[in-house]
């Protein structure tokens, strides 16, 4: 079975103690219940349960105090009729009780129940609200507000246990307030899902007859204005039909009236106010008071143009044309556009209405003039009258209905533009409070789970809620402060409303002991400050996120249904822009772990440079900056620097790409230009096998590469589109390198270019990427002398020089990656250098291994002797034999050995496997034996090949 809303019903007394009758047995126990039982009953029982209540107890409050013949009443009363003819016959109670849950009218489908049932069942004046009579389905109606379904055991009294029951809040069309519920209930066996649309079509028959009621109040105070413009002298003012004043109009002057039309209504006071329109003309609005024939007190607002009347038409074909549409709804809109305003019955009076302030949350109307007692303004005669008719005629609750109408609809608005203007969860839910706050609440409490906070999703939002924002009108609001964990009672509104997917409202926190015992010292700090919640869920696209809590104060008005309702909608729409937020905080999450996986992780422990460097991804999306320290041979250092177009995660994945190229190219000891030519061509290549790209071009990079000698102090440095570097000298003088810009990578066919440039010991080499000193909001030159100005301080590490430049030339908010490296340069001591000279000559093999050996045996390298020697010889062999001389024999104590080779010849060795045969292809094989590394790179005037040996050991 399925129960009115989809929910499955499990079966109860009638399987013989299984369902909800077990359930029951054993929540009345004592014993944990969280699942076979719907949450809307759980959590009413728990609620009947804290109050007190007794399965048992069978008598209810009485009360004779309730109007047997109020609007409700009347409004029902012939519905009711027609419900109990459809049923004749048949075992159906059907009941009408009021807002406060006592029962007001009572049918029955046999005539015969009257005498059979008890007196509870048949007399109207019993109250069936959850506070007495525990789960029910008029006082359930009335806790969840909407269409619900009791059945046998779901009944926390006993003596409802064979019955079942569907109930429905009835509500005031104009001011959506429940006046009743409707409640049909019968025996258990006779459930039937046809009943569901009969209840919902009962209850709006209700409702259009409560509006039919205000429409007939309406027709009064029209006929009485009528009459009373009938009596008055026609010297006083002319008076103008509404179409023909519509002519001389604009919709939106005709909007502009109506909202302060509305707004004199609302005040009930006679009053004149002075309209300016945007074209510069001022139309004056009177509102006087109206009382018809039968007693009905509204007001009468009447426009006053100035200028020449217009066409005098006769007042009674005026209101006739104003009556037609509350007669017929379903007819055209009246008077051109402009509606009446319909309202429920206002106080009842001597005809004149006293002054009263403007509703809750409605502001003042301005320039506001009082009138004299007969109803004109204090203005001079004038030789011609001016033209007047009337707008609109209401009861003072009408206008107050139409402005709460419009302050939603604008604050629903406000929300879609101030919520959502980050992609930062928390910050997205502090515009959510900052909305609300004060226009629906005074205190916003918003609650997320955990994993939300990291971007994931939260498989139970309600195991980890975590407090992340307190905003209200005091600054002291008892509740728990930001970053707290926000915990919970089974029964409170936060949990229930998570578990339900609705929203909830406690109208009077006085009146909620069943979850605010659960903490009794928050609770008396709690209602000393407040007095009515409502409290939301954050769901959006299936995925609960957390709660929104609203709370009232004591000098508010307690929240209503209609607040209920409109804080659903805005908890929804704030929703949508959480899980924006969270989604994106997710993927950047993502994208920066991939990019920063993609990074060094570390400095190369090396001597030719001290080194610091930071990266800061941008606040909106992560990019593809990237930077890298590479140790090169011959104890050179090599510094790259590269940014990646575009943002995300083809951007990070396409700089890992060509970082590690980059880094590939460059242990292959090409030279900076070089380097930058073979990345030009990748990323050709990668544009041209990405299919998305379609031989357009979607990859754009630019980079910088510098290469560090500290044995000569040079540097040789090229850069593919990249800013220039800054040199800072050991005096604290900041330059930048004249250097040639080059195309960014990724154009093809043309050449990039390196320049030479001496370093002094102790300067400072900084890159950078363009996120440091481009942005919309500053002048590249002026960046540039913040930056120059932040380097000039010669005396200051590499880390304090870092941390100064983001500090000070780094934007507040980087919409680009920043990626920066400091390098201070070390020169090479030239006591660890020894270098010799020979011709190409087999016999000067042996003079070049003595004096290499003696070299060593001054540094202390006894034990790395052998190794040397032998490297030496076979390298020095194979540049004879297969080079051309002059040779040059190099070598260098860094933190391992180098022994260095040069000649002339461009021709490089190849290691291979060597034959047993072969008389030779055993040297170099020995060499890479010995050596912790080896290989070969090309200069100007030849090759090099080196080895190096490590002194771990020694």
């Amino acid at each position: 079975m399925v129960r009115s809303d989809g929910e499955p019903i499990l079966t109860g007394r009638a399987t013989q103690g299984t369902g909800p009758a077990r359930f029951r047995e054993r929540f009345l126990q004592g014993e944990p219940v969280e699942t076979g039982v719907r949450t809307s009953i759980l959590h009413s029982w728990r609620r009947s349960r804290s109050l007190g209540l007794s399965p048992n107890q069978s008598e209810l409050p009485f009360s004779d105090d309730f109007d047997p013949d109020g609007r409700i009443v009347r409004a029902a009363t012939p519905v009711l009729d027609r419900l109990q003819a459809r049923f004749a016959g048949s075992a159906m109670n059907i009941s009408l009780a009021d807002g406060n849950g006592t029962v007001l009218m009572r049918r029955f489908g046999r005539a015969s129940m009257a005498r059979s049932l008890p007196a509870i069942q048949t007399v109207p004046g019993f109250v069936f609200a959850e506070r007495f009579a525990g789960t029910n389905g008029i006082g359930l109606a009335l806790a969840e507000r909407r269409l619900i379904g009791v059945y046998g055991a779901e009944h926390f009294a006993e003596r409802s246990q064979g019955s079942a029951c569907r109930a429905l809040p009835v509500r005031d069309p104009l001011s959506g307030r429940i006046e009743g519920v409707l409640c049909f209930g019968y025996p258990r066996s006779a459930e039937d899902p046809a009943l569901t649309p009969v209840i919902r079509k009962a209850a709006a028959a209700i409702e259009r007859r409560l509006l039919a009621q205000s429409s007939a109040r309406e027709r009064s105070l029209l006929q009485a204005y009528s009459a009373a413009e009938a009596k008055a002298d026609s010297d006083l003012h002319h008076s103008v039909r509404m179409d023909a004043l519509a002519l001389e109009l604009r919709p939106g002057d005709r909007a502009i009236l109506m909202e302060k039309a509305a707004e004199l209504i609302s005040r009930a006071q006679r009053a004149a106010v002075d309209v300016p329109l945007p074209d510069g003309r001022r139309i004056t609005l009177v509102s006087r008071p109206v009382t018809s024939a039968s007693g009905v007190e509204g007001m009468a607002i009447e426009a006053v143009l100035p200028g020449p009347s217009l066409a005098l038409p006769d007042i009674p074909r005026q209101f006739e044309q104003l009556l037609g549409p509350l007669a017929a709804p379903a007819g055209p809109p009246p008077l051109d556009g402009i509606p009446l305003v319909a309202a429920p019955a206002g106080p009842a009076g001597d005809g004149t209405l006293a002054p009263s302030g403007p509703a809750p949350g409605i502001p003042e109307v301005p320039a506001v003039v009082p009138l004299d007692v007969d109803g004109g303004p204090h203005e001079p005669p004038r030789p011609a009258p001016p033209a007047r008719g009337l707008l609109m005629v209401g009861e003072p609750h009408v206008g107050t209905y139409a402005l709460a109408a419009r302050r939603r609809l604008e604050l629903l608005s406000e929300v879609g533009a101030r919520i959502g203007t980050t992609l930062d969860v928390r910050r997205t839910a502090q515009e959510l409070a900052e909305t609300i706050v004060p226009r629906l609440a005074d205190h916003v409490i918003v609650d997320l789970a955990e994993p939300v906070l990291r971007g994931e999703e939260a498989p139970d939002p309600r195991a980890d809620l975590r407090r992340t924002v307190v905003h209200g009108i005091s600054d002291e609001p008892p509740f728990k402060p930001v970053g707290k964990q926000a915990e919970y009672g089974p029964t409170a509104p936060q949990l229930c409303c998570l578990a339900s997917g609705e929203a909830m409202l406690e109208p009077d926190l006085t009146t909620a002991a069943d979850w605010l015992a659960q903490d009794p010292e928050h609770t008396d700090r709690l209602l000393r400050h407040v007095r009515s919640l409502i409290a939301v869920p954050l769901v959006a696209r299936g995925v609960a996120l957390g709660v929104a809590t609203f709370y009232r104060a004591h000098d508010s008005a307690p929240f209503d249904d209609d607040d209920r309702r409109l804080a659903q909608e805005l908890a929804h729409r704030a929703a949508l822009s959480l899980d924006n937020a969270r989604r994106y905080t997710r993927e950047r999450t993502m994208v920066l772990a991939l990019q920063r996986s993609l990074l060094p992780h570390g400095v190369p422990d090396q001597d030719a440079v001290e080194v610091a460097h930071r990266y800061l991804p941008a606040e909106s999306d992560v990019g593809g900056d990237w930077y890298d320290v590479i140790p090169l041979s011959g104890a050179r250092i090599g510094l790259l620097v590269g940014d990646v177009v575009g943002h995300g995660m083809f951007s990070a994945a396409t700089m890992g790409r060509l970082r590690t190229a980059a880094r590939s190219f460059a242990e292959l000891d090409f030279p900076p230009d070089e380097v930058l030519t073979h990345l030009d061509n990748l990323v050709n290549r990668l544009d041209r096998e990405d299919p998305a790209s379609h031989g357009a071009g979607i990859i754009g990079a630019t980079c910088l590469y510098a290469v560090y000698d500290p044995t000569t102090q040079q540097c040789s440095m090229a850069r593919a589109g990249h800013p220039p570097p800054a040199l800072v000298r050991p005096d604290g003088t900041v330059s930048f390198p004249d250097l040639p810009a080059g195309p960014p990578l990724g154009l093809g066919g043309l050449p990039f270019e390196a320049v030479e440039v001496q370093l002094p010991e102790g300067s400072e080499l900084v890159l950078y990427t363009d996120g440091l000193i481009e942005d919309r909001t500053r002048d590249v030159d002026v960046v540039l002398d913040q930056l120059s100005t932040a380097l000039a301080h010669a005396e200051r590490t590499p880390e304090e020089t870092c941390r100064a430049v983001l500090d000070t030339v780094a934007p507040a908010h980087p919409a680009d990656d920043i990626a920066v490296v400091v390098a201070r340069t070390h020169a090479f001591d030239p006591g660890r250098i020894a270098t010799w000279e020979l011709p190409a000559d087999p016999a000067r093999v042996s003079e070049v291994r003595a004096c290499a050996m003696r070299t060593l045996a001054e540094w202390g390298l006894d034990e790395a002797a052998f190794a040397a020697e032998l490297m030496l010889s076979e390298l020095v062999t194979n540049a004879i034999i297969h080079g051309s001389g002059p040779i040059r024999v190099r070598l260098l104590r860094d933190r391992c050995l180098i022994c260095e080779v040069s000649d002339t010849s461009n021709t490089a060795p190849h290691l291979r496997r060597a034959a047993s045969t072969d008389e030779g292809g055993r040297g170099l094989f020995l060499v890479a034996q010995l050596a912790q590394s080896w290989g070969t790179r090309y200069t100007p005037e030849g090759k090099v090949i080196w080895a190096a040996c490590d002194l771990d050991g020694v």
